[in-house]
């Protein structure tokens, strides 16, 4: 009985110790990481980066460094630790694999956040598709069409592809073309037209609109209008002067050709 408890009070003596420890260790690293993810996530916040991505980045830190704070732990316990590294970075290695499509759509989704080419609301055409923002989220964005249509594209394929960003200024510029016919005068339909532009208190002053002939057409003079609006006026005044033109044009006797051909037959 005697050899028992001696036994008993040198493995305690022994073991004790590092048991202690590595509780020590494990308390103090959890500790530890969860001030680093809390540290990360406030460093994050001050640089506007979205809530998703903070709460997803210190959720991700936090996991992978409390994985090693147990690993230090079991290594001060007296086990092998080398075998549990290798399984570590081997189920870290396939879980890479098989997700890195979804990782390569979580980097394209941390980017569209950190440098914002385009924000909830903006109008955009990318990855072969166009419509407005609704949401950026980690792995996809979503957009809805003008015919209000939800388009859910990976954020892998739009960071891969132009962006077309309408709405990023608060100013565009309506390119118009209207023909006139050849027998009807230049300068009196010039007058009109900028009669039409006057009209409309949706364009702008500055910058100023150009009315010019641009095209010698095979049935036409051919005029750019090119106005400036805002942004969101852009297709109200768009429909808008070109039904007013048309109007005017006509109210004024000035023709708008369309194509035609003249036949001549010959009689042998």
């Amino acid at each position: 009985m005697e050899d028992k408890v001696a036994l008993m009070q040198a493995l305690a003596a022994q073991y004790g110790v590092k048991v202690l420890m590595a509780l020590v260790i494990f308390v103090v690293g959890k500790w530890v990481v969860k001030r680093l993810s809390v540290v990360l996530e406030k460093i994050m916040e001050k640089n506007a980066v979205d809530p998703a991505i903070r709460h997803f980045t210190g959720s991700l830190v936090y996991y992978a460094l409390l994985i090693f704070v147990c690993i230090a732990a079991l290594g001060q316990l007296g086990l092998q630790t080398a075998s549990f590294v290798a399984i570590v970075g081997a189920a870290g290695l396939a879980v890479g694999l098989a997700l890195q499509g979804s990782l390569s759509n979580f980097a394209a989704g941390v980017l569209l956040l950190i440098f914002r080419p385009f924000k909830v609301g903006d109008f955009v055409e990318t990855a072969g598709t166009s419509g407005v923002i609704q949401s950026i989220q980690i792995f996809t964005t979503v957009l809805f069409t003008p015919d209000n249509k939800k388009v859910i594209v990976p954020n892998g394929r739009i960071i891969g592809d132009n962006i077309v960003n309408y709405s990023a200024n608060d100013t565009r510029r309506v390119d118009l073309v209207f023909g006139i016919g050849y027998q009807d005068d230049i300068d009196a339909a010039r007058k009109v037209l900028e009669g039409v532009l006057a009209a409309d208190k949706r364009v702008l002053e500055n910058p100023e609109s150009v009315i010019a002939v641009v095209e010698l057409a095979d049935s036409s003079v051919n005029f750019v209008c090119r106005p400036w609006v805002k942004s969101a006026n852009y297709w109200p005044v768009y429909f808008d002067l070109t039904e007013a033109a048309k109007k005017a044009l006509d109210a004024n006797g000035i023709s708008i050709p369309f194509p035609q051909r003249d036949v001549h037959l010959h009689q042998q």
